[in-house]
């Protein structure tokens, strides 16, 4: 067993029994099985990666610069070195403990010992598991585990769902006690084994869903790894935030010869008799006892696993039992989330409703053809919309999957069979609760065989296009690039279904999407299904003449009805089909194609899957702003990190002595808080987390808050703080005696335990941000800004100012992001508190003590500083003035004084009979004694309540109160709720916004690319439309078309909307840093440049493709447009975003509000056959509706008809009249727009049914020339109304901060 970074490897002080047992015997001789000693040692293991510690950013503009790509591919980085002919040997059942600083290799030790090589230019050396070389030991990947230092779960997963599932994928096949009952057993002796069997029914949750606490979520990470009942284990820094080490020391009186360096280090170690001991080990490989130990532990891992899997498989159950588990857990996760997908079901319900009433019994005839074809063709666009969160669902759960991969728990096939298993119910209640409602409502046929027939292929349709998207999500390993190519699949599939352009009117360089379109096989089964067998009636203007005194069918012909014979008033279904190229003899052969395809994307899926891999442990790369290249003068190596910390070691006060002491603020107010109690609301009750606790900061007093894992920690400083927006507080919360000031939030800094930053940003530009709005509004900002630069020598940033903060692992250490977060807090010169939430966690002994040696610093400045700290050791312990001390439920064990040396608060507990002894450290033996082995069964919190000690707490508390209200306030309130007037906070957040967002290349360049992809596949698929009465459709299509290049940026930008978001509500928000007005502005205001961009290119790739007018005033005015709905579809997207809970409730409602536009903008229904109910409101408030109306005036306004001859209405006039004298009724009436072509003749009428653009138009209820500008200007305000939608949204969305009672 490995440990790496930080923690203690020793057995307990007092020599205390392992008293904990499982329910029944969990040992292999209990289970019949071989125990499995395997050990490993390594020799000359040397491992290099590419040197990319600093990587160029590029942003928008940088990224066009041909000679900076030319000049950096010139530039090759070189190798470095992570580990340099590094040794070791761990015998079976022995434990080492790897150290070292962050960067030095821990990681990377533990990984490639892992067997886990992925990600590194080279890997030299030999290892062996027992006598098995590393190249040897991938089947047993299962047996050869690491914990890695991030905890990744499904938060949505109780802890109890995700041991359930990771001891049911591990139970041996050969076990001699009921799998289930040894299932059981395992998980629940786990669970108990950490102390966390009370979180059971908890969620596991992350940064924004709560769940168990940071500790208790890191327990779950350690025993879910050792559920994989592994041989050999690799724990990286996995104390992180439960506990730390003893200090170490130079032995007194060698400090003189003690190396400073790492090769000094390394030169002594090789000079030792250690190395020279340890090199003897070297050769356990090759003895007896570790090639009987690897047979017998080969034969025991072939043993338990079960017979159906092959040889080489690392895995321990079947595939059945992986699948069946997986299917489980689909379930879990969706039932775990069930708010999300209720909602996606009504939502369902509600779009079926709302369609078939814009369909309502669509007619019989040849007016019935377009709406009925327009209602099979969005009961497939809806659903395919709906798939398109699969795409986001693939990376959520990614790194999950590769764990668990790791772990041996299941096959990536299996998961992915798995998830398919899950889909079906789930979809076919969907398409089953979506196509009952549609398809009566719109009045399909009314027989079983059809509509089971349209409910199979909808179902097929749904599960294509599912299984598409979701294998679109696992092919790439960005998001970017997922989203693009889904956007880009969506346009394609919609526009080459053969509904806006038919089969025969392709262009031959595009039909070929056509055939490998599963949607088209889709849409050609559903309207066979509906269209066989129908006889079709020519009315409207289909049927020439028709009208008053025109009745006889012998003298009149269908007219521009595809199918139709001229010279016919009717036509057959089958005609109609067979003119689109479809047949009903197409329907059950495009559904095994339909099963085809899904076959394919599944299959793609699980190929593409099962390549997914572990992000590169080489450690996390640097990203320098390509701006910001010349200013980055590179991290420290490790012999100039030395040379720092020694020199700040020296240094005790780690501060500059003149300025920086006279920078810092000295508080002067006191904070006090008394019976202080919290209460929320959970499924079982009302939840009491903290009760009646009581205590005090004043000036210069350094406290810690302590206690184990769930105590209520960060609850207690949540609520200090006023960062709880839910729940029930009493007691009081008071400053200087006094309710809390308009100003506190602001003024009182809090370095919350998760370290959230935008990720663009620079550590510089994040502290000058902080700076500049929190700081009081009469400081000068010159000023704001050398005190940045006080801070950034302070916490020794100066090498990593220039460098993006980033995601973990791409960007800042857990680290250097955690010295971020304190420094962003410490710029805004906090002047009443500082409160940090386990600063030390995640940070190396070292950085911890620097760390925490800081706060002492400004503790002796004057400043009150409030810390939760989890088991610190000795030395980092002393520096604390004051203790509170809390256990399970929010109760407190101790308050007061430490004393020198932990005098004063050892003396209480061992007054109480929990004596400390001298070796032991303090920190952990009170944890151990209120809430772990030492408690000897007492109740701590009744023991602190009937103390003297809390008598003495109250009467000072009381005095103090009492005290600070009678004189006068010590810190004046400025009156102001933030630092900054709204005019300065809208420059300098929309000033971050727009430079976050012109550094995101990856999202500008997906909008973009969207936009010039979709303007040029549209043009090109409508190419120089002509002038007949289909071309007059197929420019209604080409416009049509232009909305949607609309969906795929939309669920591209609420990600990233949401993000930011999450940014604000869980740290800017509540530390008052700017308004909610200020961020709205700003995430508008950036996105206005790109959205120019965008519609230039749009209308310049697709506009003159298509062949619309070149005059000045209609293409100007027809770009003007276009640019308009740049803006509209954004807020729609920005307004959705921000009213939804989190990105996947955004993606459901996307297709709702989209379908709807879609459906109700006039075009897949004419205007005059919308039912009265939709077309006298939902029509007039719709942009869609406006948006084509106005490009459609524009561009066919006054254009000349010039019918084929196909579409032509041919027939005879009635008694020997010319045609001019026969038609003269209906060319007054009905037929006033068309055209007579041969007035004169008395045998074979030509009509045209229209002779302009305008009477086509004018059908669609644009009846003037004026109407393209009176809707252009309709949109402008759209384009306003929906970014207003964003502001109102956003303020119903904001909720205050919860005040004691």
């Amino acid at each position: 067993m490995l440990s790496s970074r930080e923690g203690s490897v020793t057995a307990s002080e007092t020599d205390l029994p392992w008293t904990l047992r499982p329910k029944g015997d969990l040992s292999f001789a209990a289970l019949d099985q071989q125990p499995r000693r395997l050990g490993i040692t390594w020799r000359d293991l040397t491992v290099q990666a590419v040197a990319a510690d600093a990587t160029i950013h590029d942003n928008f503009t940088s990224q066009y610069n041909i000679a900076n790509k030319l000049r950096d591919a010139r530039r090759k980085p070189p190798l470095k070195t992570i580990l340099d002919r590094s040794h070791g040997c761990v015998k079976p059942g022995e434990m080492l403990l790897v150290l070292g600083r962050p960067g030095s290799g821990c990681t990377t030790l533990l990984s490639v010992l892992a067997n886990r090589r992925n990600g590194y230019a080279s890997v030299e050396g030999d290892v062996h598991y027992g006598s098995l070389p590393a190249a040897d030991a991938g089947k047993y990947q299962g047996q050869i585990v690491m914990n890695t230092e991030d905890e990744l779960f499904f938060p949505s997963l109780t802890v109890d769902q995700t041991m359930d599932f990771a001891t049911r994928l591990k139970v041996p096949a050969n076990a001699s006690r009921d799998p289930e009952e040894l299932r059981r057993d395992t998980r629940d002796f786990l669970l108990e084994s950490m102390g966390i069997s009370h979180t059971h029914t908890t969620k596991l949750g992350n940064e924004f869903i709560r769940g168990v606490s940071g500790g208790e979520r890191k327990r779950v990470s350690i025993v879910e790894c050792m559920a994989t009942r592994g041989s050999v284990f690799c724990w990286d820094n996995s104390t992180r935030g439960l506990d730390a080490s003893k200090p170490r020391r130079i032995r007194p009186g060698w400090e003189p010869f003690f190396p400073r360096t790492a090769h000094a280090v390394k030169v002594e170690y090789e000079a030792s008799s250690i190395f020279y001991n340890m090199q003897i080990e070297y050769d356990y490989p090759t003895s007896e006892l570790a090639r009987e130990n690897t047979r017998l532990f080969q034969e025991a891992v072939d043993a338990e696993k079960h017979s159906q899997l092959p040889s080489s498989s690392p895995l321990t159950v079947s595939f059945s039992a992986q699948v069946k588990a997986c299917v489980f857990r689909q379930y879990q996760i969706v039932w775990g989330d069930k708010a999300t997908f209720i909602v996606k079901q009504v939502f369902t319900a509600m779009q079926a409703l709302i369609m078939g009433s814009l369909f309502y019994n669509a007619p019989a005839n040849s007016s019935g053809l377009f709406v009925k074809s327009g209602a099979l063709f969005f009961s497939l666009l809806y659903n395919a919309l709906l798939s398109m969160t699969e795409v986001g669902d693939s990376f959520r759960g990614r790194p999950i999957l590769v764990k668990h991969k790791l772990f041996g728990f299941y096959h990536p096939a299996a998961f992915c069979i798995a998830q398919i298993t899950a889909d079906i119910p789930l979809i076919l209640f969907q398409v089953s609760i979506f196509g009952i409602i549609l398809y009566f409502m719109v009045g399909f046929t009314a027989t079983a065989a059809s509509f089971f027939t349209y409910w199979v292929i909808l179902v097929a349709a749904t599960m294509v296009m599912t299984a598409l998207f979701r294998a679109i999500g696992a092919g790439f390993e960005r998001f970017d690039g997922a989203a693009k190519l889904a956007g880009l699949s969506i346009l394609s599939t919609m526009l080459y279904t053969g509904y806006m352009i038919q089969k025969p009117q392709m262009h031959p360089w595009f039909v070929w999407i056509f055939w490998i379109n599963p949607v088209a096989y889709a849409f050609d089964a559903l309207l066979s299904n509906e269209f066989h067998g129908k006889i079709i009636d020519c009315v409207g203007n289909s049927l020439v003449p028709n009208g008053p005194g025109y009745f006889d069918p012998e003298y009149q012909s269908c007219a521009g009805v595809t199918g139709s014979t001229q010279g016919q008033t009717w036509l057959t279904g089958d005609q109609y089909l067979g003119a689109l190229t479809y047949s009903h003899t197409h329907i059950w052969r495009n559904l095994g194609i339909l099963v085809a395809f899904w076959a394919l994307f599944v299959m793609l899926t699980v190929v593409f899957t099962s390549r997914w891999r572990a992000a590169s442990e080489g450690g996390s790369t640097l990203l320098i702003p390509r701006e910001r290249s010349k200013l980055f003068s590179g991290p420290c190596d490790e012999e100039n990190r030395a040379a720092v910390t020694e020199k700040t070691v020296s240094n005790s006060a780690g501060y500059p002595r003149n300025a920086g002491e006279q920078a810092l603020i000295r508080n002067t107010s006191l904070f006090t808080w008394k019976n202080l109690s919290y209460t929320v609301k959970t499924p079982e009750g009302e939840r009491l987390l903290l009760d009646n606790v009581q205590g005090w900061v004043k000036p210069g007093m350094l406290g810690a808050l302590m206690g184990s894992s769930g105590a209520g920690k960060t609850t207690l400083l949540d609520v200090l703080a006023q960062r709880k927006t839910e729940g029930t507080i009493r007691g009081s919360i008071l400053v200087d005696g006094r309710p809390l000031p308009i100003s506190f939030q602001r003024s009182a800094g809090y370095c919350e335990q998760l370290d959230v930053h935008e990720p663009y940003a620079t550590v510089r530009e994040a502290l000058e941000f902080s700076a500049l709005l929190r700081q009081r509004r009469d400081v000068p900002r010159e000023e704001k800004l050398r005190y940045v630069d006080t801070i950034i020598d302070l916490l020794e940033l100066h090498d990593l100012a220039d460098t993006l903060i980033g995601e973990p692992g791409a960007g800042l250490t857990i680290e250097q992001r955690k010295r971020v977060t304190i420094g962003v807090e410490l710029v805004a010169k906090p002047s009443i508190l500082i409160f940090l939430d386990e600063p030390t966690s995640g940070l190396d002994g070292q950085s911890a003590y620097n760390t925490v040696r800081f706060l002492r610093k400004l503790a002796d400045a004057g400043q009150a500083v409030l810390v939760t700290i989890h088991q610190p050791s000795a030395q980092v312990f002393s520096f604390f003035d004051t203790l509170l001390l809390l256990t399970g439920g929010g109760k407190t064990v101790y308050f007061g004084e430490i004393g020198e040396g932990g005098r004063t608060v050892r003396g209480y507990f061992e007054r109480y009979g929990a004596q400390c002894p001298e070796e032991t450290n303090l920190a952990e033996h009170m944890i151990d004694v209120v809430s772990g082995s030492l408690s000897q069964g007492k109740d701590w919190s009744e023991v602190w309540l009937t103390s003297p000690e809390h008598e003495a707490v109250t009467r000072e508390l009381d005095y103090i109160i009492a005290a600070a209200a009678s004189s006068p306030p010590r810190t004046v309130d400025d009156g102001h709720e933030y630092a900054m007037p709204l005019w300065e906070q809208l420059k300098l957040v929309t000033q971050r916004t727009s430079l976050s967002v012109y550094r995101n290349t990856d999202y500008v360049n997906n909008k973009i690319a969207l936009h010039i992809f979709g303007s040029l596949f549209n043009g090109f698929s409508f190419w120089k439309i002509g002038n007949s009465v289909n071309d007059l459709q197929l420019r209604l299509f080409t416009v049509f078309n232009f909305i949607f290049v609309a969906p795929g940026i939309i669920n591209h930008m609420q990600p990233l909307f949401i993000q930011r978001r999450n940014i604000f509500e869980t740290r800017e928000k509540k530390s008052k840093m700017y308004s909610w007005v200020a961020f709205v502005a700003a995430i508008i205001v950036s996105e206005i440049p790109y959205l120019c961009i965008c519609a230039v290119l749009y209308f310049a790739c697709w506009y003159f493709t298509v062949g619309f007018p070149h005059e000045a005033s209609r293409a100007g005015s027809t770009f003007f447009v276009m640019l308009m709905f740049e803006f509209v579809y954004t807020g729609i997207g920005q307004f959705e975003a921000a009213w939804a809970p989190n990105e996947l409730f955004a993606a459901l409602v996307n297709p709702v509000v989209i379908g709807i536009l879609i459906s109700f903008c006039g075009v897949l229904v004419p205007y005059a056959q919308i039912q009265p109910f939709w077309r006298h409101w939902l029509y007039w408030i719709n942009p869609l509706n406006y948006l084509t109306g106005s490009i459609l005036v524009f561009s066919i306004w006054d254009t000349d008809v010039t019918c084929t001859q196909e579409e032509l209405a041919l027939f005879d006039p009635a008694n020997g009249t010319t045609c001019a004298e026969y038609l003269a009724g209906y060319m007054r009436g009905m037929g006033r727009g068309a055209k007579l072509l041969n007035p004169e003749a008395t045998i074979r009428c030509e009509v045209c049914p229209y002779s302009s653009g305008s009477t086509y138009l004018q059908g669609l209820n644009l009846n003037e020339y004026y109407y393209g500008w009176r809707d252009a200007g309709i949109v402008v305000i759209f384009a306003l109304s929906s970014y207003a939608l964003v502001f109102l949204l956003m303020k119903l969305r904001t909720k205050r901060s919860k005040k004691a009672e």
